[in-house]
């Protein structure tokens, strides 16, 4: 288990490394293919798409293949789709290779932390998103250090996928070792039917789980995204300084999520998402208070503490709240509706925001955290019956 317990912590970083690769690398990359800035949101979406479909059929995938085939599968997807972003010269290739880049992404992601939260401790649940973090900071590393020369992003991807393969290869030789884990705790593999999602939405407690996730990774990802627009644009922060303000969500997530795995020895997961809850709510009011750049770098960087353990807490705590033979499912059609969340609620901010003012921003988080937080006591008052 030990033994697993890395590879498993390895493939997390690695599924954080292509998250960020194209927002660092698309100025040189939209300037080489001749296309328009905005043209990255139609790769965005389409990787997007294939993460929420995927995610909606894991536990098919799961059922019939296995968590270790799936997982090895999934990243050797992720490696050939950046293997051949890395040679591609026509922004057309690069719609087509976002398909299994997403298709990839989502399968691997809700394989992994079902697999995780059945199999350990919420406190490893904590530390691998921090160590996706990790894999998240370290691609926009790599790939700025090709981008001094023209084309040079290309090396980064193709550098990325060659460590994506060489984890692809030890995923398969290992594959022995998920099957004896599950052994090893008297389960077995998932055989039989998949659950329909008519039939998983029905259980009580379903949709306020699903509305739960939903709207934690719509507070994460529009915070993420507006946020040096609404410093640069409503408080005369330069943009510069600005971008630097917001590193400090991304810094707070990950650092946050390494203390919650110790904070998660004497807290229940519930308590932790409460935790996390609480810290976005002081955030946003430090936010708001007039007083200059130091409070408004200390309320992101409160924001990413509080959104540290509410992601792992929820996918641990799944298994307790639904029953280990329901887990897949819901981790599956959760991590669909997160990346739903995430996808299309930064959008609506900005419609929102170009029809009346970014001042709406911390208000437009505050609204969408009530929502989490009202469904969040839902959802444990359902699951305690």
């Amino acid at each position: 288990m030990v033994t697993l317990l890395i590879i498993i912590y390895i493939s997390f970083i690695s599924l954080g490394l292509p998250d960020s690769l194209l927002g660092s690398a698309w100025p040189a990359i939209n300037a080489d293919l001749g296309v328009p800035l905005s043209y990255a949101g139609i790769v965005t979406m389409i990787i997007s798409g294939g993460t929420i479909i995927s995610s909606f059929h894991s536990e098919r995938l799961i059922r019939r293949f296995g968590t270790g085939l799936v997982t090895a599968v999934s990243v050797l997807m992720t490696a050939l789709a950046l293997l051949g972003f890395g040679y591609s010269k026509n922004f057309w290739w690069f719609c087509i290779l976002a398909i299994p880049l997403g298709l990839g992404g989502g399968s691997v992601d809700a394989a992994l932390n079902n697999f995780v939260a059945l199999h350990y401790k919420a406190k490893h649940m904590s530390w691998l998103h921090c160590f996706w973090g990790i894999g998240a900071a370290t691609g926009p590393i790599i790939i700025s250090s090709f981008l001094k020369k023209s084309g040079g992003w290309s090396y980064g991807y193709l550098i990325i996928s060659g460590i994506q393969i060489v984890l692809t290869i030890v995923l398969f030789v290992t594959l022995p070792f998920w099957k004896r884990a599950a052994a090893a705790n008297n389960e077995i593999e998932l055989d039989g039917e998949p659950h329909k999602f008519t039939e998983l939405i029905r259980i009580p407690g379903a949709k306020s789980a699903l509305i739960t996730f939903f709207c934690y990774c719509a507070v994460e990802s529009t915070t993420g995204l507006w946020g040096s627009s609404y410093l640069f644009v409503t408080k005369g922060i330069s943009a510069e300084v600005a971008a630097k303000m917001v590193s400090l969500f991304y810094l707070g997530i990950t650092g946050g999520r390494f203390l919650s795995g110790f904070l998660t020895i004497k807290f229940d997961n519930k308590t932790m998402i409460r935790f996390g809850q609480i810290g976005i709510l002081l955030g946003i009011a430090i936010i708001l208070l007039p007083f200059g750049n130091f409070t408004l770098a200390a309320g992101f960087t409160m924001i990413g503490l509080g959104c540290a353990p509410i992601y792992p807490s929820i996918i641990q705590e799944t298994p307790t709240r639904f029953g280990k033979a329901l887990s897949q499912s819901f981790i599956g059609i959760q991590m669909a509706f997160a990346y739903i969340g995430a996808t299309f609620m930064p959008p609506l901010f900005g419609v929102i925001a170009d029809n009346t003012s970014l001042l709406l921003y911390p208000f437009f988080l505050l609204a969408v955290l009530v929502l989490m937080i009202v469904n969040s006591e839902i959802l444990n008052k359902v699951t305690a019956k």
